[in-house]
């Protein structure tokens, strides 16, 4: 069986190494995998050391799209990707997530009449200003196979209908555990063994806060901004505690000199680059407490037993709030504190929600049968 796998941005790398993996370790026989890069996300650092780190085979076809406005970037995906499924015979596509990427891989595949095959699906937000919600909901409307990574997703299937019976839509829904948990369990020990950022950074076991912010409604936004940078100085100075925070590069470049004012002479506020991913695991592990805009890093704390603070109105993954593992406190100082306040004198308990670590295996069986 020859698949396309599609990937854009470092999300969809890092999840695309579990089902790789899987594949490699006992499937290989069955199962050729080719890799499609749309190179939404094309900074070295934010990309190629991710295929470095993670073992991942190195992309056949790349389309080097870039950034650019959504219709704009999405439309010459949906080229490039609708050239490629043309060029050869392709038994179905797996797409990841929600990203650009994510959807005009869909788009494109579903005009050739290719099975898709849509991990992490039925993910839902409820909020359409956001364009990962527009990207999810139309993907799984056009997937064959939708892999619910909760119980909650396949709920949020089942109430839009996906369970119904219809003449001529072939699609089925599983519960296969989340990808990002198969993988959690396996960097973690590859990290601890190979990767020496704590003592680079001088940094023990929970004596830090870890924060990353690259949501767009919170970086285009000074004020949101302003907002998220002021909580992240108050509760380093109440607490004594260093604040790491790895900037993203769209962050960075969205600083107003008000923002830097702000962040001027805060020793306890280290402003790095972005980590690699090992770095990136290790530091979720050891953190005290985990602080957010990210839906990946909410579970990756989550999987490592750290409470975490959400700074978005809402979240994908409400498993996390209502087992009160994480507070959604959006871009709000006072709700921000507040939360803190009380995840750091709170008994937070991890419940086993996201399945068994085999979900990547779970994903190619039921690909092939």
């Amino acid at each position: 069986m020859h698949l396309l796998t599609v990937i854009g941005a470092r999300p969809q790398i890092i999840k695309a190494a579990a089902v790789s993996r899987a594949i490699c370790n006992g499937y290989s026989d069955k199962v050729s995998e080719h890799i499609l890069h749309t190179g939404q996300h094309y900074d070295a650092n934010m990309s190629q050391v991710f295929f470095d780190e993670l073992g991942i085979p190195q992309p056949e076809y790349n389309l080097g799209v870039g950034s650019g406005r959504h219709g704009e970037q999405t439309a010459k995906m949906i080229s490039g990707i609708e050239e490629v499924l043309m060029r050869r015979q392709f038994d179905g596509i797996i797409l990841y997530g929600d990203t650009n990427s994510t959807l005009a891989g869909a788009v494109a595949a579903s005009k050739l009449h290719v099975p898709i095959f849509h991990i992490e699906a039925g993910l839902r937000s409820y909020n359409r200003m956001m364009p990962e919600e527009i990207n999810r909901i139309v993907c799984d409307q056009l997937s064959t196979l939708l892999f619910a990574p909760t119980q909650t997703a396949v709920d949020n299937l089942r109430e839009e209908g996906f369970f119904a019976e219809h003449p001529t839509l072939h699609r089925r829904v599983i519960n296969c555990g989340d990808v990002m948990y198969d993988n959690s369990i396996h960097f973690a020990k590859v990290a601890a063994a190979s990767c020496d950022i704590m003592q680079q950074l001088s940094l023990q076991r929970e004596g830090y806060i870890l924060a990353t912010i690259h949501r767009d409604n919170n970086t285009d936004d000074p004020q949101r901004l302003e907002q998220i940078l002021r909580a992240l100085v108050d509760i380093a100075r109440k607490d004594n505690i260093p604040v790491i925070l790895p900037l993203h590069p769209r962050t960075r470049n969205k600083l107003t000199p008000r923002h830097r004012q702000i962040l001027a002479g805060e020793p306890l506020i280290r402003i790095l680059e972005p980590f690699s991913f090992l770095e990136m695991t290790l530091m979720e592990q050891n953190a005290r407490l985990v602080m957010t805009d990210s839906g990946g890093v909410q579970k990756e704390a989550f999987f490592f037993e750290r409470p975490c603070i959400i700074m978005r109105p809402e979240t994908e993954w409400v498993e996390i709030v209502q087992h009160k593992a994480g507070i959604i406190a959006d871009a709000d100082y006072k709700r921000i504190v507040d939360a803190y306040d009380e995840l750091a004198n709170r008994n937070v308990t991890f419940p086993p929600l996201f399945g068994d670590g085999h979900a990547a295996e779970k994903i190619i069986q039921n690909i092939l049968s």
